[in-house]
């Protein structure tokens, strides 16, 4: 299971925020390149890197972040937030993201969606399912919708999707573990699925207990900003586990 350790955007600023409430943020690097090097220095190989302005605002905000972290550092980087049209979508590649990950618009125009699966194969593209109460949560989890979870995975691995990025909204941020039993029934439910669980991760305990049920990779935030696990042991837990 690889380890994603994640930075969150806001003003160009690692940022994080409580449950996706934009109220509560906290502010934890000025200089994102900066702690994107850490985790590189670290032995991490991989880094989710959120556009929290883009997700609000519909469009992406902070590219030049994307485009400095991705010139300073060898990271497989997946980006998100904000990513409504193709062009944005190249965009991003061109500017060094290895993946980008995509939830509101896959949420709200299936159509367009698969024609990005098209357009740039699904090896591309990491389908974000962020979930509140089994429902999709939409626009930086500003919005539920009516959508099913499962409904919605139905569609898209018909259609090719791999790799899925879930996050239970009501975990994001708590520090009080990660949706286990959610994580498990969709792994047991999609054959195949490469699932990258969010939300919620506090201990290295929770890391081995996503690993033990098969997922694909776990996305670590606060725990790491916080203190609650440090930069040894994620660099540890992914030499033993890559």
């Amino acid at each position: 299971m690889i380890i994603i350790p994640a930075i969150d955007l806001i003003d160009g600023k690692c940022v994080r925020l409580t449950k996706g409430d934009y109220a509560t943020q906290k502010i934890y690097n000025e200089n994102p390149v900066e702690v994107a090097r850490q985790f590189q220095d670290a032995g991490i190989t991989h880094l989710h890197l959120v556009d929290l302005d883009g997700a609000k605002k519909g469009e992406v905000v902070n590219w030049k972040v994307l485009e400095e972290v991705a010139a300073a550092t060898n990271l497989h980087i997946d980006f998100s937030g904000g990513l409504k049209t193709k062009e944005a979508v190249q965009r991003a590649l061109d500017a060094g993201a290895a993946q980008v990950t995509v939830g509101s618009l896959a949420a709200k125009n299936p159509k367009e969606f698969v024609d990005w699966i098209w357009t740039f194969g699904e090896e591309k593209l990491i389908l974000g399912a962020d979930v509140i109460n089994n429902k999709i949560a939409i626009h930086g989890w500003q919005e539920s919708s009516t959508k099913d979870i499962y409904d919605f995975l139905d569609f898209y691995f018909e259609e090719g999707i791999d790799y899925v990025l879930c996050t239970d909204v009501s975990k994001d941020g708590m520090l009080q573990g990660p949706a286990v039993e959610l994580y498990t029934d969709l792994i047991s439910e999609y054959d195949g699925i490469q699932l990258i669980a969010s939300g919620g991760v506090s201990q290295m305990a929770d890391l081995v207990q996503l690993r033990e049920i098969g997922c694909y990779a776990a996305v670590v935030g606060k725990a790491f900003y916080e203190g609650r696990i440090s930069l040894d042991e994620l660099s540890q837990f992914n030499r033993q586990n890559a």
